[in-house]
């Protein structure tokens, strides 16, 4: 089931990191944006402060990412 939700990573998502990344400087739960998507799979996440100002930018596979939700959940 956790692969099927990774597949629906899209473009704009608001991504948290699932894993540290210390060669990035870039902890688990670290909060980006998806700005593009470089393979199947794969994703370039830009990671912003709160004034805007991006401070790492990442390629991540989809594994590495949980996408967040400002929303209820639908029933399925």
């Amino acid at each position: 089931m956790k692969e099927a939700a990774n597949t629906m990573i899209q473009l704009l998502d608001v991504v948290a990191l699932t894993q540290n990344l210390p060669d990035s400087g870039l902890a688990r739960g670290q909060v980006g944006t998806v700005v593009e998507e470089l393979a199947p799979g794969v994703f370039e996440v830009e990671f912003s402060d709160n004034e805007g100002r991006t401070y790492a930018m990442a390629a991540l596979k989809a594994e590495q990412l949980m996408v967040l939700h400002y929303e209820p959940a639908g029933t399925a």
